[in-house]
């Protein structure tokens, strides 16, 4: 991947990281749908707060990747060991 990619590929992401941000600000403010039938209401939103959350930490992460990457970095690597009996 070049230089080129790897900035668009972070436009890209940051469009998408402002837009979730805007969606969980709506959502903290105000942006409940409510429907009422007689005497019973039922309040609730129309996506998942905590899949906007997490999105926005995967992007922010994905973000910071390609950034060092683009800084000539190595983005850090994790792995998981799970130990079994054999």
């Amino acid at each position: 991947m070049d230089t080129a990619e790897i900035r668009t590929k972070i436009e890209q992401k940051k469009v998408r990281l402002e837009a979730y941000k805007s969606r969980e600000l709506e959502m903290l403010t105000g942006g409940v749908q409510s429907y009422g039938i007689g005497s019973r209401n039922v309040q609730r939103y129309s996506t998942d707060l905590k899949a906007v959350q997490d999105m926005i930490k995967s992007l922010e992460a994905e973000i910071s990747a390609l950034e060092k990457l683009l800084n000539g970095k190595s983005p850090m690597i994790t792995y998981r060991f799970v130990p079994g009996d054999n």
